[in-house]
């Protein structure tokens, strides 16, 4: 910690004024005290369902916060409604919003990420003073928050962009929270955040994540990860609907069961639930529902940052692209009558019971590939960026109150704080065991569901990735030649084939026809 950090964490907080919380007459609009002295220990700006549920959740621990929203009307209402008799106070003017923050004045962003931000961050800066602190709790992409933390430091602002999980229910009883940016402002955030996030065996879902962008950049992943996860479990449905021909019932029925074991989680929980539910006509109205998915673009931003720094994120870009190819319904309809399924095999042969416990163990597996992928993605990005993230407390984080919550990241904390430096996920002892058990199962859906013509692109990549990064010599080798022939790119030998000819460690260019010259390329990555 530096000597300004250590500075100011001893400055503490207004403390929490729990007094406020219990007298309604504190809690009401622009009247906020005789003297007009300054209450509030958080200002919030954007009164959607998140931004409304987190100050709600802040008044609920004691603290006093200020609400302002572009439609001034609908801070009257907040106030009126879901806002009354507890430490909530409103303003009609942003000057009159910034005036009720106690100093340091902590301002929380809840507003569409882009160029709302910026301009609400232009609004605020005059009237803020140095070392007030603006916090953007919005789904930005990680390189504005790099560009917003320089800008305002030059400010003598200072500037956090935090991810915040856990939709509507999250915010309200208890969210996962990654704070990242200057972290100067950390000390005067920290009770704030970690006081009303989800709690893991009594730990907060929160903590500080690394510099500048690195908050959001952790939740980007996080969301990348969420892509993979509801993408294995919908093909895991799939099989289960179209290949073994069972109903929304039963399917719901063996969510149920797996949510007791090993994937016990909060995506496999709504699953069960949605699967339960049915319509007024007594049909589950999922089999209503078109099956064209929306995205917003983390998951796109999480496998494009993969291929930009050069990883095989290879289950989340395949997830992004599973819903890309489910928005082309009017094509895969004229495509359903065109294309000729032809295989040796049309069904499902063989135990049930044996298969659903090897799906199981496929989607375990799966899930396995996909998170030690994301981990694999944040340790590059924090030696490209130069971040120091915590991959334990990252895994704490995600243990509750976000989206991709489960009893599996417990295990994930437990291999990061074993082994801090852990090169893979995959070679913490527990998770090794856990593929290699899952693996004959895995591979038998894997393949019968392609004998079957169930597309499965996410445990099929899952399975591909495996097998790729267990394999010491890939075919990468033809590929080289391949290129050094039609482009003069080179290539170089391995160690043990190196002589006087072939130098290791060197760039080689070979005349393969005897036609060509001796000049090569320039060799470069990109």
């Amino acid at each position: 910690m530096s000597g300004a950090v250590a500075r100011l964490a001893n400055i503490k907080l207004g403390g929490p004024p729990s007094s406020h919380a219990s007298n309604p007459a504190a809690a009401t609009s622009s009247s906020e005290n005789a003297n007009n002295a300054p209450s509030a220990d958080l200002g919030l700006i954007g009164l959607a369902v998140m931004g409304q549920n987190l100050i709600l959740n802040f008044a609920d621990h004691g603290y006093t916060i200020a609400a302002f929203n572009r439609t001034v009307s609908k801070v009257h209402r907040f106030l009126e409604n879901e806002a009354k008799g507890k430490s909530i106070v409103g303003a009609d003017t942003i000057e009159e919003f910034v005036s009720k923050l106690k100093s340091p004045r902590r301002v929380m962003l809840l507003v569409q990420a882009g160029a709302a931000v910026d301009e609400w961050i232009e609004k605020l800066i005059p009237l803020l003073d140095a070392g007030d602190i603006i916090i953007d709790g919005g789904n930005s992409h990680f390189p504005d928050s790099n560009r917003r933390s320089r800008y305002l430091a030059e400010k003598n602002l200072r500037f956090v962009g935090s991810g915040v999980s856990g939709g509507e229910d999250g915010a309200r009883t208890g969210p996962s929270m990654m704070p990242g940016g200057n972290e100067e402002a950390w000390p005067h955030i920290k009770d704030l955040f970690q006081d009303i996030a989800a709690k893991s065996d009594g730990e907060a879902c929160c903590d500080w994540v690394g510099d500048e962008g690195a908050g959001h950049y952790v939740k980007m992943v996080h969301n990348g990860i969420e892509y993979g996860d509801m993408q294995l479990i919908c093909e895991a449905y799939d099989i289960m609907k179209r290949g073994l021909g069972l109903t929304s019932k039963e399917i719901g029925d063996v969510f149920a069961k797996w949510n007791t074991g090993v994937l016990d989680s909060f995506l496999i929980e709504i699953t069960r639930d949605i699967l339960y539910f049915n319509d007024d006509d007594g049909t589950a109205l999922v089999e209503k529902i078109l099956d064209k998915a929306g995205q917003k673009g983390t998951g796109k931003w999480t496998a494009i940052n993969a291929l930009d720094l050069g990883m095989p994120v290879t289950l989340i870009a395949e997830a992004v692209l599973g819903r890309c190819l489910s928005s082309i319904k009017d094509e895969r309809t004229v495509a359903s009558q065109k294309l000729q399924f032809v295989s040796r095999s049309s069904k499902f042969e063989g135990d049930r019971a044996q298969f659903l416990d090897d799906l199981e163990q496929a989607l375990y597996a799966s899930k396995i590939v996909s998170y030690a992928q994301g981990f694999m993605l944040m340790q590059e990005a924090a030696k490209e960026y130069k971040w120091k993230l915590n991959k334990p407390s990252i895994a704490l984080m995600w243990r509750g109150g976000c989206i991709i919550r489960s009893v599996f990241l417990k295990d994930i904390t437990a291999a990061y704080r074993n082994q801090p430096d852990l090169q893979n996920l995959l070679f913490d002892d527990f998770f090794n065991k856990a593929i290699n058990k899952a693996q004959p199962g895995w591979r038998d859906v894997v393949s019968k569901a392609a004998l079957i013509g169930i597309p499965t692109p996410a445990f099929s990549t899952a399975l591909s990735w495996f097998d790729g990064y267990r394999t010491k010599d890939l075919p990468a080798n033809l590929l080289q030649a391949q290129r050094d022939y039609f482009g003069a790119h080179t290539f170089r030998v391995k160690p043990e084939a190196a002589n006087e000819k072939y130098p290791t460690g060197q760039d080689i260019h070979v005349n393969w026809t005897g036609r060509g010259g001796n000049v090569s390329a320039s060799t470069y990555q990109a």
